[in-house]
């Protein structure tokens, strides 16, 4: 019975992260830049989120808040890779760092509980009776659905498509005469604004934020990218690679769950993590030049039998 909740509550939160790991694909691999904001926007999604609804807000309009939050994040680290010329992983940490002070601003403590309040997973648990896992999975499937449906739309569109052009080869988009700071900042922007709606999510289904909820995001969302690619096998539409990324987040938590329920301690989860990324992205290098040599050998091969 306990690995079956551990199953139930890894598919729900896989679903919920699995959004933050869309904003970190969009960085990742379609722009082609190494942002490490996420960790500090996350916990600014949750922060923000927390507040909003402790005051009153509709948890909706909260987690929308949130994300306008995680854009503005998203800006920042734009604008000073962009304009003030400092490097991506060098900016990304500056914003990280500063996130911190902020959310410690936002929230007035390092942890703000919602146990009196009202979220959008009480809401439809009273509504519909069911267990705390499945309202979670409910509302996370239909957050995720209608953002891929949206990213994929976008991404079609002539500035998506600069986007991800930009990503691909900077300077033909240039030579295109786009502006590829633009392009840059606005990527950044709707990545963030997913990891903070993500930790909005996850705020309102754990009923509360905490400063350091973020610490990690950025590999773990690494990892369910990588686990997201082996499934899709680099192929595909956009739309299911996207999908595929989802479903990568929901598996490292089902990893997680069952190593946990095997009595691995705790501590250890962010070793199992980054090994798990390490093996993950260190194998299709290894199987990619081991092809090559067995091509080459087979060439090498069939030239020394037309030579004979």
């Amino acid at each position: 019975m306990a690995i079956v909740l551990a199953m139930q509550g890894a598919l729900s939160q896989g679903v919920l992260w699995g959004i933050m790991a869309l904003g970190i694909y969009i960085t990742f691999r379609i722009l082609d830049f190494a942002d490490l904001t996420v960790d500090g926007s996350f916990s600014t999604g949750g922060a923000i989120c927390a507040v909003c609804v402790i005051n009153g807000v509709d948890p909706v309009l909260a987690v929308l808040f949130a994300s306008i939050g995680g854009a503005i994040a998203g800006f920042v680290t734009g604008f000073l890779h962009t304009k003030c010329e400092i490097p991506a992983i060098l900016a990304g940490i500056l914003t990280q760092i500063g996130l911190y002070s902020i959310n410690l601003r936002i929230m007035g403590r390092s942890n703000t509980p919602l146990l009196q309040t009202t979220t959008m997973f009480k809401e439809l648990a009273l509504k519909t009776n069911l267990s705390a896992n499945w309202v979670a999975l409910i509302i996370g499937m239909v957050f995720t659905i209608v953002i891929v449906a949206i990213l994929y739309w976008f991404f079609g569109t002539e500035i998506g498509s600069a986007i991800r052009a930009t990503g691909n080869n900077e300077q033909m988009v240039r030579a295109l005469n786009v502006n590829t700071n633009t392009t840059k900042i606005l990527g950044l922007m709707i990545s963030n604004a997913l990891v903070a709606l993500s930790g909005a999510l996850v705020t309102q289904h754990q009923g509360y934020a905490d400063i350091k909820m973020g610490i990690g995001a950025i590999v773990i969302g690494l990892a369910s990218i990588v686990i997201g690619e082996v499934i899709s096998g680099g192929k595909g539409s956009f739309a299911f690679r996207l999908s595929c990324v989802v479903a990568g987040s929901v598996i490292y938590r089902l990893i997680v769950a069952i190593v946990l329920q095997m009595g691995m301690n705790t501590d250890d989860l962010k070793l199992l993590t980054a090994i798990l990324v390490a093996v993950a992205l260190t194998v299709p290098v290894m199987l990619a030049k081991r092809k090559q040599l067995s091509n080459y050998k087979k060439l090498t091969k069939e030239g020394d039998n037309k030579s004979c």
